[in-house]
């Protein structure tokens, strides 16, 4: 099994700051519904979820293949732990790459949010 690790940090003043100037379709064009209704407009957790897109792209290996930011969701269990959902061109992206298993991490504090995302690929021969 072969690991792929993206790794991001963003700045929750900067999300803050585009929801200042484009407010409803911001959230629309980078946020799944339910990503939305999670953070009701958290910009430490909404810079969280951005931050695990990046990575998640990264850990995917994407090259210029156009993903849509919603094509990646974070979930998170009864207990809060958080998993991503991969859908449309980023579920084919993944197919692609061969990625059997997604894990992420979160974190944020004051101004900053990063996230890690680990893929794990089957091997090819």
């Amino acid at each position: 099994m072969t690991l792929s690790i993206g790794l991001d940090l963003t700045s929750a003043d900067a999300v803050e700051e585009s929801l200042r100037i484009f407010g409803a379709r911001y959230l629309e064009r980078v946020y799944t519904e339910r990503e939305r209704r999670d953070c009701r407009s958290d910009t430490g957790r909404l810079a969280a979820r951005f931050a695990a897109k990046e990575a998640a792209m990264k850990a995917l290996r994407r090259e210029d293949e156009p993903i849509p930011w919603t094509s990646i969701g974070v979930c998170a269990d009864g207990a809060g732990r958080p998993s991503l959902e991969l859908t449309g061109p980023a579920a084919a992206l993944a197919r692609r790459r061969g990625v059997s298993e997604l894990s992420v991490s979160l974190t944020h504090e004051g101004p900053f949010a990063a996230a890690v995302v680990v893929a794990s690929l089957r091997e090819t021969t």
